[in-house]
């Protein structure tokens, strides 16, 4: 079982931002700040791999196959039948007069058999199967659980991964700044200011260079947590970079096929049938007798039969049954409750796929296509005298700023998205 459920589980970068990468700049960059992000060589390590290790070595899957073995067992268990019991009795012994020793003995061996009236066998086995079914569908939330959980981690690390890039470029261009800005100022064309301001940039540059590599090391560092393994070599840019060329209206919500959904309903049969087991319960089961009766006097046998019935003066199982039925009432409403829950959670979810979608398809293209050109011209206008310091620092920002906001959409879509397919 636990192998067939972790059977179960089993982009390069933006073309702008790699087109920025190649320009005429990245020749100048000094050797201090040549690319610190992950090797790209090799295959890149697809999601879908993590998806597949994840599910070899997780504890939540592991005990979640442990909980159907176990229900399965308890499943056995109650189509047990009660068990028979064998009694010796020995009379007239150990006493005064003609019953001293064991002249006067009698001996008596029987055997009993409860037998179990108003259906409780039958009772009992509905609720272990009802049980047994729940635990195979909270072994499928599991599944599902790990699979939101590497799939977020994989997103943070690949955005993390971005971010660097795009901090490695912008430090690039910082240096590249301050270069030039030292050139104007030697040849008398600006004022010391405007290299100090360019330093400026530069560090601030550099320091958020070193804050994204340690932001890359954490989230791999997760992620290789969640999988069991170190991580080698690239992650799936591909995979980081794709989303829906448009997003249409929202989907019409079924919230009757979901995994919430199934495991509200399987607690509310494992309820209804607790119902029935109390009702059953409450019908006094039988035991029978039949033995055989030894006279050491006479040294005669003589058979005897016994019927037993208990007498339900104190606890006759109303009680019980009322509890059982109130659990049930319990069960049934908040299966309604979570059928609210599901289809408000669901609507929400698609709502933060498709803004997401929205807002990384604008952010990664004509927006950020739009601040590239822009950062493009005020260098080339910087360098050349058209342009002041100011302007080409403004329009930095905005394409920092762009890249930024295109990485985010980019990560809040894939969580969005695998929100609404845990859902």
């Amino acid at each position: 079982m636990h192998r067939s459920l972790a059977a179960l589980l089993a982009a390069t970068a933006c073309a702008s931002i790699a087109q920025a990468q190649t320009g005429p700049l990245a020749e100048a960059r000094p050797a201090q700040q040549q690319s610190r992000s992950p090797a790209l060589t090799g295959s890149a390590f697809t999601v879908d791999r993590a998806l597949e290790l994840a599910g070899a070595v997780s504890p939540a899957l592991e005990a979640a196959s442990a909980d159907i073995r176990a229900a399965e067992a308890g499943r056995q268990v109650a189509g047990l039948r009660p068990n028979p019991s064998v009694t010796v009795e020995a009379e007239n012994v150990a006493g005064s007069g003609q019953y001293r020793g064991t002249q006067s003995l009698e001996a008596t061996t029987s055997l009993t058999l409860p037998i179990e009236l108003g259906g409780k066998r039958s009772a009992r086995i509905a609720v272990a199967d009802a049980r047994t079914n729940r635990a195979t569908i909270q072994a499928a939330i599991a599944q599902a659980d790990l699979r939101l959980s590497v799939v977020r981690a994989y997103a943070e690390a690949a955005s993390a991964e971005r971010r660097l890039v795009t901090a490695e470029d912008q430090a690039r261009i910082a240096d590249e700044a301050l270069r030039a800005a030292r050139v104007r100022v030697q040849a008398g064309r600006a004022s010391p200011l405007e290299a100090e301001r360019a330093n400026v940039a530069r560090v601030n540059a550099d320091a958020a260079l070193l804050r994204e590599e340690r932001a890359v090391a954490v989230a791999r560092f997760t992620l290789s947590r969640i999988i069991g393994q170190p991580i080698s070599g690239p992650l799936d840019a591909d995979w980081f970079s794709r989303i829906p060329a448009t997003y249409g209206p929202l989907r019409p919500i079924e919230s009757a096929g979901t995994l919430v959904m199934a495991a509200a309903n399987a607690d509310f049969t494992i309820a209804d049938a607790g119902v029935r087991l109390a009702r059953s319960q409450r019908v006094p089961d039988l035991t029978l007798g039949a033995g055989a009766r030894r006279l050491e006097q006479t040294n005669d046998t003589a058979a005897i039969f016994s019927m037993s019935i208990p007498i339900p003066l104190f606890n006759n199982g109303r009680a019980a049954l009322n509890q059982a039925t109130a659990e049930r009432q319990r069960a049934d409403a908040q299966r309604r409750l979570t059928a609210l829950d599901v289809d408000q959670a669901i609507a929400r979810a698609q709502a933060d796929a498709a803004n997401a979608a929205t807002s990384a398809a604008a952010a990664s293209g004509p927006a950020l296509a739009a601040a590239e050109e822009a950062a493009r011209i005020a260098r080339i206008g910087y360098r050349e005298g058209k342009f002041g310091q100011l302007d080409l620092l403004d329009a930095e920002r905005t394409l920092a700023a762009t890249r930024a906001a295109a990485i985010d959409a980019l990560l809040s879509y894939h969580i969005a998205q695998a929100q609404l397919e845990r859902l």
